[in-house]
């Protein structure tokens, strides 16, 4: 692995933690004056780890608030099979939630890891003063420094590391939210989560296995191979996908740690009722899809009337589907047809005839003398650009609309079958696992060889058979059309 080494001459250091905060030059004159009445006893200030956020402040007086934050580097999951290095606040992407309200003096002490690598500093954009907190807070391993500030605009505000270079602290995970609420609170609702976008830069393709460094030419070209919520590909799927039940409302603090790609939020089966533009004052009413830049944030909330699954999407779809962009908000209940009927009606439509839809084929090369170890390994490059979108990172497919592969009865009953469907595409109803679908699977245009081995990968995870497929098992079943 390259590594970057960063000399800063000392007379440059003073100028690089002093960079000018993000933070609003100008506010209300109301709001820069200080109000507070701070207890003389300080709090030890709640901090969570994303997707959930702490309780609400609430009706409370101005306190002074003890915040530790630990900034830690370590190797972490970015997608089934790819690790990466990431650098934290507080050890997860995005950092530790914190909350606070207009008035709170806020006692911030960063701590760096011994065991960390490089110095860090943190720039709160809820910070009035030089760096937004960066001049006064950089820290070498094995450190801690302290300084404070006092909030004085309500607002969601994102934080960040700014030691240089600060694009690529900023693109390795050093980034998360601050919530500082107006006088009195927010108004309260039934469930609150914290999702965070960011996107990530790989010297490997988007999929590509092991342990990636981040990439600077990739980065300077802002040319992601991850864009996802909450650090990783699946941070909100599965079993990490936040809930709520019918009849409720739900708050999303939305943030963008970039630190180069704007942010289209969208949950596709709502509308938000309100949206706290870009984390502040303004409030409209009523958005399909908000903008959420890099660097800012935004507060939506809905009220989720019907059950079902919704997705949570940045709407640059390719991002969504292809680069990790997605996660799940799974609502139970009772259903109400009124507001949503489902399927009333269904029937055959085939205006350009009955035939599967095919890709573009590749060029066919000839098959290679694989491992098992080396075809699973392939496949898995393949599936991440082939499978990933309607199948995701874990296998666990789409409800309602793709089966899984995980464990599926259908995929384990034939392996031939699996095999003519990645070769013609499939469509009409199958049942797997219990379930009924009925989408329409184009042909891939795959050569035998690559068949093979995306076969391989999937039949070797996620509790599948773990059968081992050839191109000439591909071949045998081509050769039968």
């Amino acid at each position: 692995m390259k590594k970057f080494i960063y000399i800063i001459p000392l007379s440059l250091l003073g100028l690089i933690v002093s960079l000018p905060s993000c933070s609003p030059n100008e506010s209300k004159n109301a709001q820069k004056e200080s109000t507070k009445t701070i207890s003389a006893d300080t709090v030890v200030a709640e901090l969570s780890s994303p997707p959930f956020v702490p309780k609400a402040v609430g009706n409370r007086g101005p306190q002074r608030l003890k915040v530790d934050i630990e900034i830690i580097e370590k190797e972490g999951q970015m997608s089934e099979g790819v690790s990466y290095v990431y650098w934290t606040f507080g050890g997860t992407v995005p950092g530790s939630f914190i909350r606070a309200r207009v008035g709170d003096e806020l006692v911030v002490t960063l701590k760096n890891h011994p065991d960390n690598k490089l110095p860090h500093n943190i720039d709160l954009h809820a910070v009035t003063g030089p760096g937004g907190g960066a001049a006064s807070s950089f820290v070498a391993p094995g450190h801690q420094i302290t300084f404070s500030f006092e909030a004085l605009n309500p607002g969601l505000y994102v934080y960040h590391c700014a030691t240089a270079p600060v694009g690529m602290h900023i693109a390795n995970g050093m980034y998360g939210l601050i919530l500082i609420e107006p006088e009195g609170g927010l108004e309260p609702v039934d469930k609150e989560y914290y999702i965070m976008q960011g996107d990530f830069y790989t010297k490997g393709a988007t999929g590509e296995t092991g342990l990636q460094p981040f990439d600077m030419g990739k980065a300077l070209a802002e040319n992601a191979d991850y864009v996802v919520f909450n650090g990783k590909v699946g941070a909100l799927t599965g079993d990490n996908a936040i809930t709520a039940e019918v009849g409720e409302t739900v708050r999303l603090y939305v943030g963008n740690g970039g630190p180069n790609l704007v942010s289209s939020f969208h949950v596709i089966g709502e509308i938000f009722d309100k949206v706290y533009v870009e984390g502040g004052d303004l409030i409209n009413e009523n958005i399909q899809t908000t903008l959420v830049p890099a660097g800012g944030a935004a507060i939506v909330e809905f009220k989720v009337d019907v059950p079902g699954e919704l997705i949570l999407v940045d709407h640059s779809i390719f991002r969504a589907f292809n680069k990790g962009a997605l996660g799940m908000l799974n609502v139970e209940g009772p259903e109400n047809k009124k507001i949503y009927s489902g399927t009333t009606q269904e029937g055959i439509y085939l205006p350009e005839g009955g035939t599967v839809q095919t890709l573009p084929e590749e060029e066919k090369a000839p098959a290679r003398d694989l491992t098992l170890a080396e075809r699973i390994e392939e496949g898995g490059q393949l599936y991440a650009k082939s499978c990933f979108a309607c199948h995701q990172g874990n296998g666990q497919g789409i409800p309602n609309a793709f089966p899984p592969l995980a464990q599926s009865d259908y995929l384990n009953a034939d392996v031939d079958r699996a095999i003519r469907t990645i070769l013609y595409g499939l469509t009409g109803e199958i049942t797997v696992n219990g379930e009924v679908y009925n989408s329409a699977m184009p042909a891939q245009g795959l050569s035998d060889d690559q068949v093979a081995s995306v076969l391989s990968y999937v039949y070797n995870n996620w509790g599948n058979s773990k059968a081992e497929v050839t191109p000439e098992m591909v071949a045998k079943v081509r050769a039968k059309k």
